[in-house]
């Protein structure tokens, strides 16, 4: 059932160049001054600043819900660790995903980076260092349209480029700007890219490093690394 791979997504490169026009502007928030921050401020919320104990716990219910709302993941290579932030606001389907049916189960330990494309990104998530295919689950809604953008650094689903809700287990990591790769509409109609749902908070010099390796052709995958880099395993922090 996993049709993701490598040619089909190398293919959309070229379908996503001829509909790259009509992106949906960056809908991030912009953070702002609250008007009436200050002492005065902190009087009218009943004096929490300034209380120790109800400081801290409010700090502690913010740190919470930033870890329900961008749960991180260490993704554990034979190159080194790369910690990502997932964001379960702009993208809860595809995450939920890739915690619940692959990152807890222990899916991805033994699989491999099958494609690995300096300048453009890495794809693993599938694949073990023998090509052989990894059974996975019931292919997911893409949520491309999210407004998060394939940027360098950013993590996103990888996908048959010919159908739109095609997405199960693997994954790469932009090693630039990929804005071919994004949402697009195109006289009204929309052109589904390949969906964002987190991005590297540390550790992109591995990403760097992995990017650099030797590739070769083997079998249908035409840049696969010559020497495997192996996830060992991708554990939730």
């Amino acid at each position: 059932m996993q049709r993701v791979f490598l040619g089909t997504l190398v293919l959309a490169i070229a379908l996503f160049s001829m509909a790259g026009c009509g992106s949906k502007p960056d809908s991030e928030p912009q953070s702002a001054k609250v008007p009436g921050d200050g002492p005065a401020a902190e009087k009218a919320d009943g004096g929490n600043a300034t209380d120790p104990g109800k400081a801290a716990a409010a700090k502690s219910s913010d740190a919470a819900q930033q870890a329900l709302l961008h749960p991180e993941v260490v993704i554990e290579t034979s190159a080194g660790n790369i910690k990502v932030r997932l964001n379960m606001e702009k993208a809860r389907m595809t995450s939920e995903n890739f915690l619940r049916n692959y990152v807890e189960r222990g899916f991805y330990q033994g699989t491999v980076f099958h494609h690995v494309e300096s300048g453009f990104m890495i794809i693993g998530g599938g694949y073990t260092a023998e090509g052989l295919v990894k059974e996975t689950r019931t292919p997911i809604h893409n949520e491309s349209y999210n407004g998060l953008k394939n940027r360098r650094g950013t993590i996103a689903m990888a996908r048959d480029a010919a159908y739109a809700d095609s997405a199960t287990s693997q994954f790469f990591i932009n090693l630039a700007d990929n804005p071919s790769l994004d949402y697009a509409e195109q006289d009204g109609k929309p052109q589904f890219g390949y969906c964002v749902f987190g991005e590297v908070v540390e550790g992109m010099d591995v990403v760097d490093r992995i990017a650099q390796t030797p590739v070769k052709a083997s079998g249908n995958f035409p840049k696969m690394p010559a020497e495997p880099v192996t996830i060992r395993a991708v554990v939730r922090r």
